[in-house]
């Protein structure tokens, strides 16, 4: 029963994190790192501050935002997203996690990206730095994840 109960959990947490990604982007980092696992995929999380951080918006507007990007995530990458905005009040529960994700990834600044494991252990340095544009920004995650592929 209760292998039955935590198989409807992971489910529930996927379907929920389906839904929210969309637009690309989930919130729910259990969520995560069950579909990173069940798919095989690594996940980039990104430590924004979506509302007011200038380089939080330049990167999502000129790499995240991009038809390339998009297209490439869908089939390399499980896309979490923790947000630490200032004009909206998150959920209690999603400001709890993402407080505690600024803890374990948070790397002195916005945004901090990170490429992680299904376990969450980082597989990058912060690539949250944007240098290139979407084309160098895909060179440089196709080389990080075939890196990873390697060991």
């Amino acid at each position: 029963m209760k292998t039955l109960l935590r198989t409807f959990a992971v489910l529930a947490a996927t379907a929920s994190f389906a839904f929210a990604a969309a637009e690309g982007w989930g919130t729910d980092w259990k969520a995560a790192k069950a579909k990173a696992k069940a798919e095989n995929k690594p996940i980039l999380i990104n430590l924004t501050g979506s509302d007011w951080c200038t380089w939080c918006i330049k990167i999502e507007k000129e790499v995240f935002a991009s038809k390339e990007f998009q297209e490439f995530a869908a089939k390399h990458l499980i896309l979490m997203e923790a947000d630490f905005p200032k004009k909206k009040e998150l959920p209690a529960e999603l400001k709890k996690q993402n407080n505690a994700l600024k803890k374990q990834y948070l790397n002195g600044g916005y945004p901090t990206v990170y490429l992680l494991d299904a376990e969450g252990k980082k597989i990058s340095e912060d690539i949250g730095e944007l240098k290139g544009g979407t084309a160098e920004y895909i060179k440089t995650l196709t080389a990080l994840i075939e890196k990873s592929k390697a060991k």
